[in-house]
């Protein structure tokens, strides 16, 4: 197997018993660790399945983990952090992602038979970081216990091999059985990759620490490795998800009291880019809630339709559960819609897929909210963006969309740069009633000024205080700093660092 020569870079991969152990905010956490600590790192996973998605300065796209996490290492994120990504459009087909621009549609045995070719892709990008970085972080995915994936393996082991470093492994003990899954996962491995493995976290840990050291002493004597630490559970903190079982449906009552703003996102099949909506998670003025039954409407101020990966699949969806027509009965009502991406193309009066880039459905009415229409195409578009309402300017975004929409609307917004470049460009509609619009730009809420002139107007539409919310650019680098603080206060630092192989620091 080829390996990658490291020009001097020192690598550590962090690994998991499953999905959603936590790799993506311990990875985020060292990252953020090494930078106060002066060494340049970076994050790296090779292949990455996810629905969120992020676009880089040249407009490529990037799994919104990576991009998170170079925040966290304060670099500029770019293609090379993930130079595979997956995202599922249903019917057992993924598009594949590489280096930024689709590759192709497969199917996952098509996929596990080109594991073989793309191993020349993700080394390309590993040596090109390599000769930037001191230290590279890289992220696994899923388990590496998963035997039938080993051969060709682009996430884990293969990984580590390739790259020729040692491995964390961490485990979530919130989910119970942690002590069965790390020494499981151990047992499942080759003795090779078991050798690569140096220790372990224990991650999102409630409760007396003394209770716990049974199991930590148990778990080394057992496997001869370390814990480096257990990692508390981190209540209250605004980190990025990646994965939408982590969105709460559970808690759908009928709104956030009097004194809130209650927002409705619509929990879609194939939901993508629900980062989006982190600013108004961690606003204390907003109940925000992810919905997937039409009668959860009630009491919402918002209803939002979000980005999805399949949008005629998404939008019959819509209509087969009964939201088609609550959400046109909200509106009648008063109430107001917004649609994100694929959200603001089922807006309109039709969307058409005459090349089945999505699926095969080829076309379907849309919900009539917006005179407009909207055509998929073959290409993609991906451009960071900065645009403007009305003369203004100063939102920043990006889009990610396989469509075209023409419209007879209002623009919601001018787009003024793409990828840096001067253009004027109409992005999105609204109706003539001001309660309707759509845009493609994501990370639209991450602009404090748009995010609290609207929830102003909700506010003053319920008859309650419009007072303004933080900077969510500041709210988000202190739970950067928290999560790494928590981290490095609860594992040894000194055995992390012999690990990756640092002195001195």
């Amino acid at each position: 197997m080829t390996k990658a020569n490291k020009n001097n870079a020192l690598p550590i991969m962090i690994q998991g018993t499953h999905s959603n152990a936590g790799k993506s905010v311990i990875t985020a956490a060292i990252l953020r660790i090494l930078r106060n600590r002066g060494i340049k790192a970076a994050p790296f996973k090779a292949q990455n399945m996810a629905l969120n998605s992020f676009v880089t300065s040249d407009g490529c796209e990037i799994g919104r983990a990576q991009a998170f996490q170079a925040e966290a290492a304060g670099c500029v994120p770019t293609v090379h952090m993930n130079p595979i990504l997956l995202k599922p459009t249903g019917d057992s087909l993924s598009q594949v992602i590489i280096h930024g621009r689709p590759y192709g549609m497969m199917s996952a045995s098509e996929y596990h038979s080109f594991k073989k070719e793309a191993r020349r892709f993700v080394l390309e990008s590993y040596l090109s970081l390599a000769k930037d970085y001191e230290v590279i972080v890289i992220e696994g995915a899923g388990s590496p216990a998963e035997v039938n994936l080993r051969e060709n393996d682009l996430a884990n082991m293969g990984i580590a091999e390739m790259c020729d470093s040692p491995v964390l492994i961490v485990g979530d003990i919130d989910r119970g059985g942690v002590f069965a899954s790390i020494v499981g996962t151990l047992e499942l491995l080759s003795e090779g990759e078991r050798e690569r493995v140096k220790g372990f976290i224990i991650n999102r840990f409630r409760g007396d620490i003394g209770l716990l050291r049974p199991g930590l002493e148990f778990l080394q004597k057992r496997t001869g490795k370390p814990v480096l630490g257990v990692v508390p559970y981190i209540k209250d903190i605004a980190l990025p998800d990646e994965d939408s079982v982590s969105l709460d449906v559970s808690d759908n009552g009928k709104g956030g009291g009097a004194d809130k703003i209650n927002i409705a996102v619509i929990k879609l099949p194939r939901i993508s880019n629900f980062t989006d909506f982190d600013p108004l998670k961690v606003d204390e003025s907003v109940e925000l809630r992810f919905i997937e039954n039409p009668e959860d409407i009630s009491g919402a101020d918002l209803v939002i339709i979000p980005g999805t990966k399949n949008t005629l699949g998404d939008l019959e969806w819509l209509k087969e559960k009964g939201f088609a027509e609550a959400i046109r009965g909200f509106h009648k009502a008063g109430g107001t819609v917004a649609g994100i991406c694929g959200g603001f193309q089922m807006l309109g009066k039709r969307v058409s897929d005459p090349h089945a880039v999505e699926s095969s459905i080829g076309s379907a009415e849309g919900l009539k909210l917006l005179d407009s229409e909207t055509t998929l195409k073959k290409e993609k578009a991906t451009f960071q963006v900065l645009a403007g309402l009305g003369s203004g300017s100063g939102i920043k975004g990006y889009e990610i969309h396989m469509g075209e929409t023409a419209s007879n609307e209002a623009p919601f917004s001018t787009i003024k740069e793409r990828n840096g470049k001067k253009v004027n460009i109409k992005d999105g509609s609204i109706s003539k009633d001001l309660r309707v619009w759509g845009t493609y730009i994501h990370g639209l809420f991450e602009n404090d000024g748009f995010r609290n002139q609207l929830l102003s107007e909700l506010k003053r539409k319920k008859g309650i205080g419009a007072v303004s919310a933080g900077s969510y650019g500041s709210i988000k680098e202190a739970a950067i700093e928290r999560l790494a603080r928590t981290v490095e206060e609860n594992i040894d630092m000194e055995m992390l660092r012999g690990f990756i192989g640092l002195t001195g620091c």
